[in-house]
């Protein structure tokens, strides 16, 4: 009888405290809405950056009403705005859409030869056991070349995000040092998120940077993460009930990502 006590008040301790030994899943990316969505011009945030943080140290996304293009690099996150400076966030600031992951390297190359953004994806894709599972990404080092984008804050009504970038400021940066983090998402996800490669750069100073539209590597080291899970959390308003998600096209995608 008094093992068994024990045993009680061991698990009344571990329910009022809170404390659990289940293990943290690190292998799953968490996704903020769908692409669909922001496509569409749902820019409002519904989850907030400090909520978002603690699905993941590594991903990419936007903020409340457009403003910047966001990159989270070891835990922190990052507003790359129109102006293609980068500043820090504060946890209550909104996001629409974003993904994240507990980043944790299955896969490391080195990478020392010029490649242009085709052909290093074709060397991640070389690198990668399947085509059909979720990979995060981190390519760190040298670039020769790297252009990027940003999107200015929208006002209401939004318009659809492929009017957004017709006007969509651009930066290039040369002989620079820095990161690129971001995902690259089987075919079977369209509409969801973008199909194939989509990453985001930040300098190392961490100071400017964007969603990246072209790149020549130098001499960098490229991590990959593989997931076999996905969850995703639906906007919980009127406004995305209301939308007709009938899967984004694939050329309005293209223009949006390129």
């Amino acid at each position: 009888m008094k093992r068994v006590s024990r045993l009680v008040a061991a698990i009344f301790l571990v329910a009022a405290c809170g404390c659990s030994s289940a293990p943290v899943d690190r292998d799953v990316v968490f996704q903020a809405s769908t692409l669909d969505a922001l496509m569409a011009g749902a820019y409002d945030g519904q989850m907030t950056c400090g909520e978002l943080r603690g699905h993941g140290d590594l991903g990419l996304g936007t903020f409340d009403a457009l403003d910047g293009e966001m990159v989270v690099l070891d835990g922190t996150v990052y507003r790359v705005r129109a102006d293609g400076r980068a500043e820090v966030v504060d946890d209550r600031t909104g996001t629409p859409f974003a993904v994240v992951t507990p980043f944790d390297a299955d896969i490391a190359l080195a990478i020392s030869e010029p490649l242009d953004y085709g052909q290093l994806q074709e060397r991640l894709n070389g690198a990668m056991p399947t085509a059909n599972a979720f990979y995060a990404l981190r390519v760190e080092g040298h670039f020769d070349y790297v252009k990027t984008r940003s999107v200015p804050r929208q006002r209401k009504p939004y318009p659809p995000l492929v009017e957004v970038v017709k006007d969509q400021p651009t930066f290039e940066f040369r002989d620079v040092r820095g990161t690129m983090v971001g995902f690259r998402f089987p075919s079977s996800m369209q509409g969801l998120n973008v199909p194939g490669y989509h990453l985001h750069f930040l300098t190392e100073g961490r100071t400017a940077g964007g969603h990246v539209l072209e790149c020549e590597v130098g001499a960098v080291t490229a991590e990959i993460d593989e997931a076999m899970r996905f969850t995703m959390v639906l906007p919980d308003t009127e406004e995305f009930r209301r939308l007709n998600l009938t899967g984004g096209a694939s050329a309005d995608v293209e223009k949006v990502e390129r």
